[in-house]
């Protein structure tokens, strides 16, 4: 029986998009709402910003291409969300724009960028978004949305949220999602579905555990572990984010007099943790 990896880690999601231009260009074109599909990319070599790894310790420049009409196109897998992750995702794509002018010396020359991004985690909480994990962002006007500035277009697509519905319009864009989604150490067999599809057999060879070295393993391994510590960072300091809201709430409602009771119900704080703010606000 095969073992496998997933494909959301940077290594493997590098291994198939970043160097099998076909895979890549099929994703690419099942994701994005082109009048035009892909048929011929480039990869080009080097980031175009530093890494800002301050903020975004586990944001991956995957994939940046540029097809035969000159469009650009820049693909991230995000494992760990940050708002700040929309400002680097801009921060790119603009960079990826402006940088053209070095070549073209033309405005209108200028070709567009898009910036297709897989987010590993749920970003929008809102209900009327609690279905909805395909996210597409142009520059527009307000008041006519129909009226757009071209140039950059975002897209981001959060993976927790996918559902396939076996649509045939978007076999592709079901398929490559539930490649990302459903493929990882606990498969022990892969989707039929999913092997019928040529491209997206070749991408789950390349997810077997067997076309590693152990170097590449230990490295895989490393970033899964990195990921989780994190994530447990981001939620702790959350947390303790959290609780000092309640106790600053506490504290408020201590001087204008409300009781013990209603305070602990409204903040979720022990009584026993509230007499002792009042005992030493006294």
């Amino acid at each position: 029986m095969a073992h496998y990896l997933d494909p959301k880690n940077d290594l493997t999601f590098k291994r198939v998009f970043g160097e099998h231009k076909h895979l890549c260009m099929s994703l690419i074109n099942s994701m994005l709402p082109l009048k035009k599909p892909i048929v011929s990319i480039e990869y080009q070599t080097g980031e175009l910003v530093p890494e800002l790894t301050d903020v975004l310790r586990h944001t991956i420049v995957d994939v940046r291409c540029t097809d035969e009409d000159g469009r650009q196109f820049i693909v991230e897998m995000q494992l760990l969300w940050s708002e700040s992750f929309k400002s680097r995702v801009l921060l790119n794509a603009s960079k990826a724009y402006v940088i053209q002018l070095d070549k073209a010396k033309d405005f209108t020359l200028l070709k567009p960028v898009y910036a297709l991004n897989f987010v590993n985690e749920t970003f929008e909480k809102s209900p009327e978004m609690e279905n909805e994990y395909y996210h597409h962002y142009k520059i527009v006007n307000i008041k006519d949305t129909e009226k757009q500035i071209e140039g950059l277009e975002f897209l981001f697509v959060e993976l927790p949220k996918f559902k396939p519905q076996n649509r045939s319009e978007k076999m592709l864009h079901e398929l490559w999602l539930r490649f990302l989604t459903e493929i990882n150490e606990s498969t022990k067999e892969i989707p039929q579905e999913l092997l019928d599809n040529e491209l997206i057999r070749e991408a789950v060879s390349y997810m077997e555990r067997t076309a590693y070295t152990k170097e590449q393993l230990a490295a895989y391994d490393k970033l899964k572990i990195d990921v989780l510590t994190e994530r447990s960072i981001v939620i702790d300091a959350l947390a303790e984010g959290e609780h000092k809201k309640a106790v600053a709430a506490a504290l408020k409602m201590i001087e204008d007099g409300v009781s013990v009771e209603n305070i602990s119900k409204y903040t979720a704080l022990p009584q026993e943790q509230i007499e002792q703010l009042k005992n030493k606000n006294r």
